[in-house]
């Protein structure tokens, strides 16, 4: 009986680790699946399906600005799809996309530390 009840607080100590490491191994594989799926979902062609904050993200972009191309107030927590907004503002899905291409495309342009467009003529200048 002795030995039963001085087991108890290993056991105790065994589960707990047992149950912090199940945690622990839980929120690795979900952090490494989100860098993996970003790492292969970049520049993903815009879709009616995504929304705006996901286009924002697959193109590196802030979403105020994507908000701000197509004249809505920047939400906080805004889902809806693409074909939604399009609808709401009674557009086609295409205008909409192109204006989500054009944004981004300014955007980058805009960036510091973006580099220099190509020259026409693929030359370097002699200093």
């Amino acid at each position: 009986m002795d030995l039963k009840r001085s087991n108890w607080p290993v056991i105790a100590i065994a589960t707990a680790f047992a149950l912090v490491l199940s945690v622990t191994g839980f929120f690795a594989v979900r952090t490494v699946r989100r860098a993996v799926y970003w790492r292969v979902h970049r520049d993903e062609p815009i879709r009616p399906w995504m929304s705006v904050p996901y286009v924002a993200h697959s193109y590196r972009v802030p979403p105020h600005v994507l908000y701000e191309a197509l004249g809505i107030p920047f939400p906080l927590r805004d889902r809806r799809p693409i074909r939604q907004i399009a609808r709401e503002q009674n557009r086609p899905v295409t205008e909409v996309i192109s204006v989500l291409e054009t944004a981004i495309a300014r955007a980058r342009s805009h960036e510091p530390g973006a580099p220099p467009p190509p020259r026409p003529d693929n030359r370097e200048r002699a200093p």
